[in-house]
Order: C-alpha cells, then structure tokens, then sequence
C-alpha cells in the first residue's frame, strides 16, 4: 500500500491519469455515437451501394478515379459524404462538362433515385456529413430574425445581405440563393462547395442552419417597398438615382435651351 501511495504522488502521475480519461472518453464517444456512415448505412442498402457504384464507374471515374481517390482532373470523394454528393449532383454542378474558375449550376442528369445510389456509394467509402432530415430543413421551424444575423455575419459579404448573389476574385462569383433549395443550402453550408468555407455544426449547429434557410426563404416573399431593383442595396439604387437624376437634368437643359431660342 506503501508503495502504491508513493506512486500517486510521482510527478508523471497527473499525465498518466490526463491520457487515461482521454483514452476512456473517446472510447465512450466512438460507441455512443453513431458515425455518419453509420447512419447511411442505416438507410440505403447494399443494392443502392451497388447501382451507385456502376453509376459512378460510368459516368464519374474518369475524372475522380475508379477507386474514387481522385485524379489530376478531380478530388478524392472518400470521406466527402453523401450531402456532397447529393449537393452537387443534384444542382447539376457534377458531372462537370468542363473545367473552368468555377463550375455553374445546371439541370440535373440524374433522377433522385440515381442521385441517392450515388450518394449511398460514395458515403460507403469513408465517413461524412449525411444528407439532412426533412426536420433539420423545415424552415417553419426556424428563427427567421436569428438565422438574418447569423447570415449577415458569415455569409452576407459573397452572397449579398439577402441571398441575391455577387462577384468575386479571378472569374468566381457568390450564387443567388432566391431559388436554392431548403435541402441544397444545408448542404452547402455543411460541405462548403467550390470557394464557400465549410460550416460544419460546430461553427453553425443544425438549428441555426435551420435558421438561416427560414431567413432566406422569408426573403423571396419579395419586397414590401415596391421594386427590389435587384435587392443590390445601394449599389442599384444609386445607379438607379443617377439614370433618373441625370435624364431629368438633361431633359430640364434640353426644354429650357429650346425655350430661350
């Protein structure tokens, strides 16, 4: 007993103790959660993984690799999850018909049953965000004042303070979001596609998400001012005062010149 009393009190002890309640913690983290390939695996089946695969193998190994490693002509796909996939493929961006500074959305190639094989196959290969539940988007349930600051925050600076879009560096540009689906922003805030930074759910959590998608969607019920010219801010309203201002000025000239001759 001596001895044992003599070793909680080594110096090395409080380390020893700090990498045990580590090691125990994980443990218990890794059995208590759920992975998100375990959730796929949850909901799609083997047959789903197996259409996915030869969907995959016909129309995306060329560029992203039989084995979905990647190539020099596109990323690695393991670990990206299947709300990369359902993202990309479902707004038409994938599979790109060429390369370019950013690769625009477009009408999808595939159906939503070929879609969500596609998804089930490249979620098999590595664990990653999962599409979300039709709660996780239910703007209804959302908080549209909440979900307004949160955009103008960390989104309001590429995509406008109402979603409408806007330019940025070497030929890439921030979508309009006016026709962005509930299930397509979740995802895109969940895998940041292209030039957009990933905001995984501990930078926004699922219900601020929810959130900002009751915000966006408050915002395409259109402006109670009348015309939006755009819904530019400023910018617009600016051009638009310097148009009317500047016609009628010359107008004004134009009428008082004719009358003093």
């Amino acid at each position: 007993m001596k001895a044992l009393a003599a070793r909680r009190h080594h110096r090395i002890a409080p380390v020893v103790l700090l990498l045990l309640a580590l090691l125990l913690t994980g443990a218990v983290y890794a059995i208590a959660v759920p992975s998100s390939a375990d959730a796929a695996s949850a909901t799609t089946s083997q047959s789903d993984i197996d259409a996915g695969e030869k969907l995959f193998q016909a129309n995306c190994a060329t560029c992203h690799g039989a084995s979905a490693d990647g190539t020099a002509s596109g990323p690695s796909l393991i670990g990206v999850g299947a709300a990369a996939v359902d993202f990309q493929v479902g707004t038409g961006r994938m599979p790109a018909k060429m390369n370019g500074a950013q690769i625009p959305s477009a009408p999808p190639q595939f159906d939503a049953e070929q879609i969500s094989q596609l998804a089930a196959y490249v979620a098999s290969l590595g664990a990653g965000p999962a599409i979300p539940t039709p709660d996780q988007v239910d703007y209804t349930k959302g908080d549209a004042a909440n979900g307004g600051a949160i955009f103008r925050t960390n989104c309001a600076m590429c995509h406008n303070a109402v979603g409408a879009g806007g330019a940025l560096s070497q030929g890439k540009y921030a979508p309009s979001l006016m026709e962005t689906s509930p299930e397509h922003i979740y995802e895109a805030m969940l895998t940041g596609p292209q030039s957009m930074p990933v905001f995984n759910d501990a930078n926004i959590t699922p219900d601020e998400k929810r959130d900002v998608i009751a915000y966006l969607e408050q915002q395409r019920e259109g402006s109670a001012g009348g015309l939006s010219l755009g819904s530019l801010g400023p910018v617009s309203e600016g051009l638009w005062a310097w148009v009317a201002g500047m016609g009628l000025l010359i107008a004004a000239a134009v009428w008082i010149g004719a009358k003093s001759s």
